[in-house]
């Protein structure tokens, strides 16, 4: 694998899928892997010039990281790609003790011995928009600085209450965090001041994104910086977006490939953790469409009962499959039936969730041969996918109109999941139809 253009490590797993929607879609054979991948498995996908691991260090605390992240990084750096991201979610949701951005990028920085790291968050194609160093994130048509948006404001761990990313950063590390802002990306001597300011801030450099003439001016500089600085950067799949621009102006990747429609199958398993708004309208609206919903409880499946709460789910689950209808199993429907704060007296609960609703699903594929699913939640869809004994994932279908939630192929060993159609989608992502969206193998 020496043509690599870029490597990865995503934060969680519906953000991983996001970056490999974004470089498939753009003529940049990728693929994920669920963990480092021995000689064996990485000779299968030798012809793709993007490699990604898929992790969980959205959820995870700064020790965590420093257990993880470092071979991780270390495996990344050997793979000799141009650049080398650590992805993180385009709502930047993290706290000091829970995601702790700038602990990664500290570590990354240390592995790759770099002085300044970039770091692009903004990415119009989601309709995320950095301004001056303060996040934007459109919610149901209307854009709102982070802060006041009406979900991740109230996200369940890890609530965004500050819009300013140079502040929020400087909760979570002592590296000094500078900004490369509107302003000077437009200047005519733009690549003058950004050298500046990395040779001034031996730490974090954040890019402000706002359209597409900014994200293309990014994608000059951030190309540009990796020659002299070194391959580690940070941010959304924004940083994908910025280079595409980029690598299509050298002549380094060629025409977007045609993705067919896979079509429709008769039925779709769906696990779901997720508690926002979003996914809520999506599960009343796919039960108006052929789907079956199924209360799960949480606390039960974190509980000495687990057990016997797998075996309810996944009978009530087979047994809806059965009649011909698909099936939605999840364990809140909106904020108003959030049991987080039940579930976080219990350590290592989310984590127990998300592993639970796995077993679940493998079990229904299992019994009903299904070829497709859905995993909802991006910390729901980490702990769950490794259940399923899946290896790596390659793009099926990317969804333009939801960009971030791609149909995907699943690869392994495990002969029930090898082959197997899955979509991982984050909470806030998608538009209402999204389930029977996938159940029919439709982009829009």
């Amino acid at each position: 694998m020496g043509n690599l253009l870029i490597s990865y490590y995503g934060d969680d797993f519906t953000g991983s899928t996001d970056v490999m929607e974004a470089l498939a879609s753009n003529g940049v054979p990728t693929v994920l892997f669920l963990g480092i991948p021995d000689a064996a498995l990485l000779e299968r996908f030798k012809q793709c010039r993007a490699i990604g691991i898929a992790g969980t260090s959205r959820s995870e605390t700064p020790e965590w990281m420093e257990e993880h992240l470092v071979p991780t990084f270390e495996w990344l750096k050997g793979r000799g790609a141009a650049i080398c991201h650590y992805k993180v979610c385009s709502t930047f949701d993290s706290s000091p003790r829970i995601g702790n951005i700038g602990k990664a990028i500290e570590i990354g920085r240390e592995v790759f011995a770099q002085s300044s790291v970039p770091v692009v968050v903004g990415a119009p194609q989601l309709k995320r928009y950095t301004a001056f160093g303060h996040l934007f994130a459109a919610y149901q048509g209307k854009v709102y600085r982070i802060d006041r948006h009406p979900v991740m404001s109230r996200h369940p761990v890890t609530p965004m209450d500050e819009a300013d990313l140079t502040l929020h950063l400087g909760k979570q590390t002592s590296l000094p965090v500078s900004l490369v802002d509107l302003v000077t990306l437009a200047a005519p001597d733009a690549n003058q001041q950004v050298d500046e300011r990395a040779g001034q801030t031996a730490g974090i450099m954040l890019i402000d994104v706002d359209s597409a003439e900014t994200q293309a001016a990014t994608g000059t500089q951030l190309w540009r910086r990796a020659a002299k600085d070194g391959p580690f950067v940070a941010g959304s799949s924004g940083v994908e977006y910025a280079l595409l621009n980029a690598w299509r102006h050298e002549g380094l990747i060629g025409e977007r490939p045609v993705f067919a429609p896979p079509g429709k199958v008769e039925r779709l398993a769906v696990v779901s953790g997720s508690v926002s708004p979003t996914t809520e309208r999506q599960i009343r609206t796919a039960m108006t469409d052929g789907f079956d919903g199924i209360d799960v409880d949480p606390l039960a499946l974190i509980g000495e009962s687990a057990d016997r709460a797998i075996e309810d789910a996944v009978n009530a689950g087979i047994t809806s499959l059965q009649t011909g209808r698909s099936v939605i199993l999840h364990t809140a429907l909106g904020p108003s039936a959030d049991r987080g704060s039940a579930i976080d007296r219990f350590p290592g609960a989310r984590h127990r969730l998300g592993q639970g609703l796995g077993t679940i699903l493998r079990r229904i594929v299992e019994s009903e041969k299904l070829g497709r699913v859905v995993i909802a939640g991006g910390d729901t869809s980490s702990h769950a996918l490794r259940e399923l004994r899946v290896e790596a994932l390659t793009t099926l279908l990317p969804l333009p109109q939801t960009p971030g939630s791609p149909l995907c192929v699943a690869h392994g060993s495990y002969a029930p999941t090898n082959g197997l159609q899955i979509a991982l989608k984050g909470g806030q992502v998608g538009t209402d139809g999204y389930f029977s969206q996938i159940r029919d193998g439709r982009r829009a």
